[in-house]
């Protein structure tokens, strides 16, 4: 399929108006990246703490902020997660001090009660005393109470097991309710909507109250753990591009490598720029998806440098430039079909795969563009530049 017919554009001619661009795009994300925001690394990188809580209303960011920052929890960045609608608040929670590094292994059970602590002392509603929280309470707690409890009255005519088993099942059922309602139930009155026992319920509700607010989930991070994940990020992104230097030199010639690699570095290089401005978060995920970008944009290069070996055999009077805008200009359909059904894909991802998939996305969607561009306007380019050098220091000789 041809999307351009017979394609003859001047690629190399237009090598500066390349390089501007390119140099342009790497001043800004490098101000950006050195002297104003820098990277927004997350809790796997720099250790610490994410919790992440869902409100009944809209939560109000300010106020989070400064009652976590009056107590113990050091928040260091309070931001809304998800969609609006869905209320909920990322809490990231620094290492009180290098000490803690001895404390990896921290139970996050310590962390989940303290900030569930702090926030019911501003935001909680008023319970009865002794009461736990239907939003809080475990499975094997709720299968616990009922079995006690015995709301459905089956214990005289039943055995320790059938009890057992029934109250379990009703709190099976009772916790996958109130997962389907986001984590979050608003009164424990709605559990009815679940099918449960109206016994059941009223036992429920004597017994504990629904808060306004609920801890989802927290994940912890040791500052030791976040330094080796972020030298073993490094040296991954390093040993890439290092083994492709190698693979490229002995298929090719040498400066084909070094042309590739710089390309390359070139594109994590932005890729990174635009993580630093738009502020977003660096995790692992985002890792994986800056290799995915080397990889990607690697085979677009290599496709163009294996075009130019072929020409070199096959355009034999042609100057060098000829061979690589004719090189180029042959494999841009290619290039055309693969970026575009990639880049919709990615796309996708990054538009409807939510939060979790949000930073790896964007990489994704940002690598694929300035992969695409470089192979062209970078890697070409240094190339020519080489072979002018070494023909004029030939004919010097």
């Amino acid at each position: 399929m041809d999307i351009v017919r017979n394609p003859d554009i001047d690629w190399l001619g237009m090598k500066w108006i390349f390089l501007t661009v390119s140099a342009v795009l790497a001043v800004i994300g490098g101000i950006s990246l050195f002297m104003l925001n820098g990277l927004n690394l997350g809790v796997d990188f720099t250790g610490g703490t994410l919790v992440y809580v869902k409100f009944e209303d809209t939560p109000d960011l300010a106020r989070i902020r400064e009652v976590l920052s009056s107590s113990e929890l050091q928040a260091q960045e309070v931001t809304r997660f998800d969609e609006p609608g869905a209320n909920q608040v990322q809490i990231r929670i620094a290492r009180a001090s290098e000490e803690a590094e001895a404390e990896e292994d921290q139970d996050l059970t310590q962390q989940w009660r303290a900030v569930t602590e702090v926030l019911q002392r501003e935001f909680g509603v008023q319970a009865g005393e002794g009461q736990p929280d239907i939003n809080a309470v475990s499975r094997e707690d709720l299968a616990f109470f009922l079995t006690e409890a015995d709301p459905e009255r089956i214990k005289e005519g039943s055995s320790v097991g059938q009890v057992e088993s029934r109250y379990r099942e009703l709190a099976d059922q009772i916790v996958g309710y109130r997962t389907s309602q986001g984590g979050l139930l608003r009164d424990i009155s709605d559990l009815r909507s679940a099918g449960l026992p109206d016994s059941v319920v009223s036992a429920i509700e004597g017994n504990y109250y629904a808060e306004n607010f609920t801890v989802l989930s927290v994940e912890s991070v040791g500052p030791k753990v976040g330094r080796e994940l972020r030298e073993r990020a490094q040296n991954a992104i390093l040993f890439s591009l290092g083994g492709m230097l190698i693979y490229i030199a002995f298929r090719f010639q040498v400066i084909y490598g070094v042309a590739a690699i710089v390309a390359l570095t070139h594109d994590v290089f932005l890729t990174l720029g635009f993580f630093s401005i738009t502020g977003k978060e660096i995790s692992l995920t985002v890792i994986a998806g800056l290799l995915t970008l080397v990889g990607y944009s690697i085979n677009d290069t290599i496709v163009i440098f294996d075009r130019v070996r072929e020409n070199l055999k096959l355009m034999r009077r042609a100057d060098f430039k000829s061979v690589l805008n004719a090189s180029i200009n042959q494999s841009l359909n290619r290039t055309i079909l693969t970026s575009a059904s990639t880049f919709l894909a990615v796309m996708a991802l990054y538009l409807l795969g939510g939060p979790a998939l949000d930073a790896f996305a964007f990489a994704l969607v940002v690598g694929i563009i300035v992969g695409t561009y470089s192979s062209v306007a970078l890697a070409a380019p240094i190339v020519l530049w080489w072979q002018s050098y070494s023909e004029r220091r030939k004919a010097r000789a």
